[in-house]
């Protein structure tokens, strides 16, 4: 979308008192179907002689749409009530189809409530008309500069190469909460995953890593949990004191990838036969069995499961759902 001048850091550039770094030119495509209204923004826009401004102007969501991709601006600054496509479709559409644009809401008095509802949807921000003389250029200056912080992670994303991380826990299952809500943070942020995909991921990390703590490091047993009762989780908490078991760790790596994750949990545990490890994606009735129900959920939402010879070791990776899934050639 912007113009490579617009990607090179450049002096500041002067927008209503503030400053915006990283921009030669400021493109702004102003959307709104009342001249008048059009002519107020035009000269708000260009007073004081502020040559690193070029402004184009739309007079319906349709044809803004049609001039984003031609046009390249670095904002839109959209009236809400429009004939046809309004400010809050249009702020959708931009959202979708041009993630790095930020639209500016220009709202008519008593339409605040509708303001809210399009910043839920993706405006960056939203000018009372009453306002405008006051407020819409410091509006502008902040959004652009957010705007341009944005593009420099967008372009720093298109470098990146793989991400890891490393932790050593102790069998204390308040430990798992943190780590799978910083993996899950790092992949919505990161990797852009929606709330399905991370809360997939979580629940699979909870089981494995639960599992490495409770089964293989302090070797209980799952009958305890058929037996009823919080003998389970006593024998947890007594077994975390006691040799061999207090001195046994979990090591768990998460490795991102360009479309792939991949996780590794390890514990320090004898581990167990692998061999009899049995998965059926239709058997539903193992989510009401005290033994297998992790491993099932960890099947279910992981695409691939391995485990080393040991069994004390759980490799998990999971494919984004936009990535290519190889093929291996038989």
């Amino acid at each position: 979308m912007s113009s490579p001048e617009q990607d090179v850091p450049a002096e500041n550039s002067p927008v209503g008192g503030l400053y915006v770094s990283g921009f030669e030119k400021i493109r702004v495509l102003v959307v709104d179907d009342n001249p008048v209204d059009r002519t107020l923004v035009e000269g708000l826009l260009t007073s004081n002689n502020r040559s690193n401004l070029q402004i184009a102007i739309a007079t319906s969501g349709e044809e803004a749409l049609r001039m984003l991709e031609d046009f390249g601006p670095d904002v839109v600054l959209t009236d809400m009530q429009m004939p046809g496509m309004d400010g809050l479709q249009l702020v959708e559409r931009i959202r979708e189809r041009f993630p790095l644009v930020p639209a500016v809401l220009m709202t008519a008095f008593g339409s605040e409530e509708l303001a809210i509802t399009a910043l839920q949807r993706g405006a960056a921000s939203y000018v009372p008309k009453r306002n405008l003389a006051t407020s819409l250029l410091e509006t502008l200056g902040k959004v652009l500069a957010a705007a341009h912080h944005d593009r420099q992670q967008a372009r720093l994303g298109q470098c990146w190469s793989q991400t890891e991380f490393h932790f050593v826990l102790d069998n204390d299952v308040q430990l798992i909460g943190a780590v799978t809500s910083h993996v899950q943070h790092y992949l919505k942020q990161f990797r852009h995953l929606d709330e399905g995909q991370l809360l997939r991921v979580g629940i699979a990390l909870d089981e494995a890593i639960r599992n490495a703590m409770h089964h293989g490091n302090l070797e209980l047993s799952s009958s305890l949990k058929e037996a009823g009762g919080d003998r389970y989780f006593e024998e947890a908490a007594r077994r975390r004191t006691i040799d061999p078991y207090n001195s046994r760790r979990v090591y768990f790596t998460a490795r991102e990838l360009g479309d792939e994750s991949h996780y590794i949990v390890r514990d320090e545990g004898p581990g167990f036969d692998v061999s009899r490890i049995h998965y059926d994606p239709d058997d539903v009735e193992q989510l009401t069995r005290p033994s297998g129900r992790g491993l099932f959920l960890i099947r279910t939402f992981m695409d691939d499961v391995r485990f080393n010879e040991h069994g004390n070791e759980i490799t998990m990776i999971f494919r984004r759902s936009d990535a290519p899934v190889a093929v291996n050639a038989t």
